[in-house]
């Protein structure tokens, strides 16, 4: 009986993988089967996919000059439009490479207000907005765009604006009532 019960255990051992192998082969060509029929009918036919387009817009090449005079007047009331007559205050300017301009607002009442900031140049151009010594606003803003900052007012205050660029540039800044 040893000797049988010896002949078994090899012949299990060469049975289990036997069945893994034709398991896994089953399992395969019944995975890879596909039944298709014609039922006489036209294929069902999808919408054209959308393009896909960058939503971004392109900078306006003419951005990266600065203007004088009353080009740029013009630049910064098309930058800074008048919001219905809730603007506080605005001011504009140019700034050579390297300079850096220090302004105050006029008094403005306590409450909440938007600050609409815009750049026109080759670079960029820094702007920070306090008041007193806290610091309510500090944004590197590359030229060509406009950005628009909310800050709340606890009290009436003067608020002190300096910009600075690194290369030539325009500024525009506004201070709307929200």
């Amino acid at each position: 009986m040893g000797w049988v019960g010896a002949l078994k255990v090899p012949t299990m051992r060469l049975a289990i993988p036997a069945v893994v192998l034709c398991s896994v082969l089953a399992c395969g060509t019944v995975a890879s089967c596909e039944y298709t029929y014609d039922d006489g009918r036209a294929p069902v036919s999808s919408p054209p996919s959308p393009a896909i387009t960058d939503p971004v817009l392109t900078r306006d090449p003419a951005l990266g000059q600065t203007v004088a005079g009353d080009a740029l007047k013009a630049w910064a009331q098309d930058a800074l439009p008048d919001v219905n007559g809730l603007s506080f205050y605005s001011s504009f300017g140019l700034l050579s490479a390297g300079e850096s301009r220090d302004e105050e607002t006029t008094q403005l009442p306590a409450g909440k207000y938007s600050v609409t900031l815009a750049c026109r140049g080759a670079r960029s151009a820094e702007f920070t907005v306090r008041n007193g010594s806290e610091i309510l606003v500090a944004l590197m803003l590359r030229c060509g765009t406009t950005r628009v900052k909310v800050l709340q007012l606890e009290t009436d205050a003067v608020l002190g604006i300096t910009i600075t660029a690194n290369a030539p540039a325009n500024f525009a800044y506004r201070m709307s009532r929200i």
